[in-house]
């Protein structure tokens, strides 16, 4: 699907439709590394109609987003919104760089793909400290430039957080509508009881989204990789304990969270610490999805780490179609 809305109505649309579970898509490349323009539909079709994502955030970090081209980067952004539009699901495009004219032109063509919203990361500042007008200013620049509604994004790769006063400062303007805020869960808590409607708060810790639910009330899981790598057609347990605490069920919502610890464990004791994205991709092509190699400078998992990956998702319980398993 595509935001049919003004700037000025970017809140609204965003409150109705910026909800449920968001995945954070790798990019698959190919063998070459050319983008796998076959592979990644394929992949979108399967989380959009098989897992139970809602919508899809891409060309990120997880994506891989600093080793490609201004041109792959477009164009990731629209065969997602063609398959979001094939399936009726959402997209959210990342426009970050450090390039503002690039961010700009990411943006106008996520407009005219047919995106929902963008994602705009908080830019490296080099040498200042006085930073708040500096990003006030930032987001209101891109803002005026788009009639997309923007996600703020504050992650500590930015060499500084920034504060819910700041946030807040920020979503004054009606074409922010959210925040992908990778702090402490003291801040976005924080956060999330100030914002009201001026900001949907959300972070990438799956392994927070249960809680943030059920205390924080919130609707949004934007995001991170797990709707992909925690599930399969055969068993969507990340899809289902969040329907129940939506429904207000939460003992039933526990049980199941909880069920999902040894695929966790599994994930978080194979992935190497300089290795997330060939990690992530391997276990991807476990579930029958489509990975290939990492791009320079991400660097590929060794036999030994690829076997230790496979000896611990065949032992996870995580459970894979028949035909899958047959294979």
């Amino acid at each position: 699907m595509s935001g049919s809305y003004d700037r000025a109505g970017a809140k609204g649309f965003a409150r109705e439709h910026l909800r449920g579970i968001w995945c954070a898509a790798p990019t698959p490349f190919r063998a070459d590394l050319s983008l796998d323009e076959a592979g990644f539909r394929a992949n979108l079709r399967h989380w959009f109609t098989e897992l139970g994502v809602d919508g899809v955030f891409v060309a990120g970090k997880q994506g891989e987003f600093f080793s490609m081209s201004v041109e792959e980067r477009k164009r990731s952004f629209t065969l997602a919104a063609e398959v979001a539009r094939e399936t009726g699901k959402r997209t959210i495009m990342s426009c970050s760089d450090q390039n503002l004219d690039t961010v700009l032109e990411l943006a106008a063509h996520a407009e005219a793909c047919g995106a929902d919203f963008i994602v705009v990361h908080a830019p490296v500042l080099h040498f200042v400290h006085d930073r708040d007008e500096t990003l006030v200013e930032y987001y209101r620049h891109i803002s005026e430039r788009t009639r997309l509604g923007i996600a703020l994004w504050s992650h500590p790769d930015s060499g500084y957080l920034m504060s819910p006063d700041l946030c807040l400062r920020i979503a004054e303007n009606p074409g922010v509508v959210a925040i992908k805020y990778s702090v402490p869960r003291e801040m976005y808590a924080e956060l999330s009881r100030r914002a009201g409607d001026a900001l949907l708060v959300s972070t990438a810790s799956e392994d927070e989204w249960l809680d943030n639910i059920l205390e924080l009330g919130w609707r949004l899981y934007l995001c991170s990789s797990p709707p992909a790598m925690l599930q399969t057609a055969a068993d969507r347990r990340m899809r289902e304990y969040t329907d129940l605490a939506f429904a207000g069920r939460a003992g039933e919502a526990r049980r199941v969270f909880d069920s999902l610890a040894p695929v966790r464990q599994a994930i978080r004791s194979t992935k190497p610490g300089g290795k997330p994205q060939a990690h992530t991709k391997y276990w991807m092509e476990l579930l029958g999805q489509a990975g290939g190699p990492v791009r320079r400078p991400m660097l590929p998992l060794t036999d030994a780490e690829r076997a230790a990956t496979r000896a611990a998702f065949a032992g996870c319980g995580l459970k894979v179609p028949t035909r899958q398993a047959a294979e």
